[in-house]
């Protein structure tokens, strides 16, 4: 069986930046957009023969921003086509691209969809037109559905939405409101997440309208409540996926359709997979082996610039053949920086603090098997600490994700936070930290 990978191509320009991003975006004229996407295509090119010789499949891509349906499709469209013909992209392979209603016309998501990315996520964060306003986001909700309705028209089938809550001038009432209408929309996947005002940003110097903590933690709750009556499964602390249609579908059938909808492509950063970040600082992590891309584009795009491959063909978004060679890897590597090999405490920190953002927890015999160790013999006393406090609990799961009852032999056992452990999940986390 090959080994897995996962790719995430980053698209660091947009129309403006919104008050509250503190990713790595900006606004940028066409020559710096086709520069950048000539150099994106040289890095993947020249990656290409290490992942293929080491035997990896490719099972997600993700297009992530900066708003990559900000340039136009072609640069997409001609990436994705760079990445099938470089490396084994699984037949079923998610390929999720961001859009911002503001710039996902229906042309582009009928590019993107015909060119096989099958997966979209939109960016609506409110449906209040006033909490948009005071986000510093370009569209309004008339903007929203239309852009929903585009992406049903072009034929996705399986598209996210982003809603925030906690947000200036933000009630409870609004936020609800907001739930309702998305809810309404029956989109595949729902991703709720609450304002946090990052150093750096516009927000972080204003002097904002915030919600107190208690409607902030009422928010929260309602967010999984409303959810999980319109038929969403919470997978992950802030994701929710729709619960496929079951009825008349017998149990084998019902448990494989349990969690189609949960984003692929995330769960593969929850769980520790490998995964190879394509453009300005975009992250890495293949065989416990971390790095991270320059964050300034102007470097990045001189050192790819300056690498000739020998085939000569530098046109084409940096198409080639070209394996790598002595000549060109230190420079290549030139762009690689924080490089980071993990020790084997790191690993299984690393294990459980993210493998417990999700509710389903972690597979306690994966951690025997990937660390040799059974995981009380590391984290005995902090698990019986928080099973104690009702904090943590053991349960069981089939291998598709749908719940157990510890009887059967496809089941595995899992640690995991309880809904009360959710609540306080970083204080939990925080205790599986090897001093």
């Amino acid at each position: 069986m090959n080994k897995q990978l996962s790719i995430y191509v980053h698209i660091p320009f947009c129309a403006r930046k919104c008050f509250y991003c503190d990713f790595l975006s900006f606004n940028a004229g066409a020559d710096r957009i086709e520069s950048y996407f000539f150099a994106l295509g040289k890095e993947i090119s020249i990656w290409t023969d290490k992942f293929n010789g080491m035997g990896y499949e490719v099972i997600s891509v993700f297009f992530g921003g900066g708003t990559p349906s900000f340039v136009e499709a072609k640069y997409i469209v001609e990436i994705l086509e760079l990445i099938r013909t470089k490396f084994s992209l699984r037949a079923d392979a998610e390929i999720t691209i961001e859009a911002n209603p503001a710039s996902a016309m229906y042309e582009k998501l009928l590019d993107y969809r015909q060119a096989g990315i099958n997966r979209l996520s939109i960016g609506a964060q409110s449906l209040n037109d006033e909490e948009l306003k005071r986000l510093g986001r370009l569209h309004d909700a008339k903007m929203f559905f239309e852009t929903y309705e585009n992406a049903r028209k072009a034929g996705f089938d399986n598209i996210n939405i982003d809603i925030m809550s906690a947000l200036p001038g933000q009630s409870l009432d609004s936020y609800v409101s907001t739930i309702k209408k998305v809810t309404e929309l029956r989109p595949e996947h729902i991703s709720a997440y609450s304002l946090i005002v990052e150093e750096g940003t516009p927000f972080f110097d204003m002097d904002l309208n915030l919600p107190d903590e208690e409607t902030d933690r009422l928010m929260y709750h309602k967010t999984l409540q409303l959810l999980s009556e319109y038929g969403y499964h919470r997978y992950e602390i802030s994701n929710y996926a729709l619960r496929p249609e079951t009825a008349g579908k017998k149990e084998a059938d019902a448990i494989e359709a349990y969690d189609k909808y949960e984003c692929r492509h995330n769960k593969v950063y929850w769980q520790r997979g490998n995964y190879l970040g394509f453009g300005i600082g975009a992250a890495s992590m293949v065989e416990n082996v971390r790095w991270s891309n320059l964050r300034d584009i102007g470097k990045y795009v001189d050192v790819l610039s300056d690498i000739r491959l020998r085939s000569g063909n530098e046109g084409d978004l940096g198409r080639s053949e070209e394996p790598r060679n002595d000549s060109v890897e230190p420079k290549f590597l030139s762009i690689c920086e924080n490089i980071e090999e993990l020790t084997v405490n790191g690993q299984m920190e690393e294990f459980m603090f993210l493998g417990l953002r999700l509710t389903k927890g972690v597979d306690t015999g994966q951690f025997q098997k990937l660390f040799g160790k059974k995981i009380n013999e590391v984290y005995g006393s902090v698990i019986e600490k928080y099973v104690g406090l009702g904090l943590l609990e053991k349960v069981h799961f089939h291998e598709s994700g749908y719940p157990g009852n510890g009887k059967e032999a496809n089941e595995a056992e899992f640690l995991r936070l309880t809904e009360k452990g959710l609540d306080v999940s970083n204080t939990v986390m925080a205790e599986f930290l090897i001093d």
